[in-house]
């Protein structure tokens, strides 16, 4: 079930029959173990997502140029987290059934799992390129298998060893950054890497997962989960870029809480790299 929302993405105009790619909301914040709030980010990029161009002068393409469906906000039971997963997942399941190209606002980083297990029942041999402030890669927390922290965990389970790709990594405990050395590609502290290993995953296909917070928060305060020591907005956006060599048939951007911005930086910042993947996708 999806909710209908009044206002669309600025450059979003397609029906869903026509449109190539479709971006929806999760507004979930279930599992969010700091300071909640992500329920509300997919409505508050469509706001901002107004004072934007839809032309991009760093990839010469506009939105206009494409069909781009707002499909709204999945329906979230608000306390379920189970739910709520299924309800992502069943939605991102009918976009690839017809064709499409899912690209999901989170909502908490467990919102990935709901989409990406579909992407992976599509394309088993999917990777994931994680650009992220924290691990995510902890078996539980609180005694839950299934949360924002766990969340690139139960993507492993999915899809195994030397298939998951973390940039900007700088907080976790220490047993995830051990467990990773056997299981997960890492970059800490930075994605200077990500070159290389797009240049090593050419030509197949990839699932983009954007934790917001892996910008610092003197670039991005809005978000519940605060860690100094990220990187700058061009350096995102610049690794954004480097991507356009690979066939991605999925993503997202996760962890806006808009109201831990009151200036509104932080939800022009969603918009324009969320505005950049999508380019960069298509």
């Amino acid at each position: 079930m999806m909710k209908n929302n009044n206002i669309k993405l600025n450059g979003f105009n397609s029906s869903y029959e026509d449109g190539e790619l479709v971006v929806f909301g999760t507004p979930m914040d279930n599992t969010t173990s700091f300071k909640p709030g992500t329920r509300f980010a997919s409505n508050a990029v469509r706001i901002d997502s107004i004072g934007f161009e839809t032309y991009s002068p760093y990839l010469n393409k506009d939105l206009s140029e494409y069909n781009l469906h707002d499909g709204g906000d999945v329906y979230i039971p608000i306390g379920n987290t189970g739910k709520s997963l299924e309800s992502i997942y069943g939605y991102t399941k009918k976009i690839l059934n017809d064709n499409k190209i899912p690209v999901m606002i989170g909502g908490e980083h467990l919102t990935t799992y709901g989409t990406f297990k579909a992407v992976f029942e599509k394309y088993p041999d999917v990777k994931i390129i994680h650009l992220d402030a924290h691990t995510d890669l902890r078996d539980e927390l609180f005694g839950e298998k299934f949360s924002h922290a766990t969340v690139l965990r139960r993507c492993h389970d999915l899809i195994g060893d030397n298939r998951i790709f973390q940039f900007g990594i700088r907080s976790g405990e220490k047993a995830e950054f051990s467990w990773s050395k056997n299981h997960t590609y890492m970059e800490k502290f930075d994605i200077k890497t990500l070159k290389k290993i797009v240049e090593k995953i050419k030509g197949e296909k990839v699932y983009v997962t954007i934790d917001l917070d892996v910008l610092d928060p003197s670039v991005f305060p809005g978000t519940g989960t605060p860690e100094p020591g990220g990187i700058n907005f061009k350096d995102l956006m610049d690794g954004v870029h480097l991507m356009k060599e690979l066939e991605i048939v999925g993503g997202d951007i996760v962890e806006l809480s808009p109201h831990y911005d009151n200036s509104g930086i932080s939800n022009a910042v969603a918009f324009k790299i969320l505005r950049e993947l999508v380019l960069t996708i298509l």
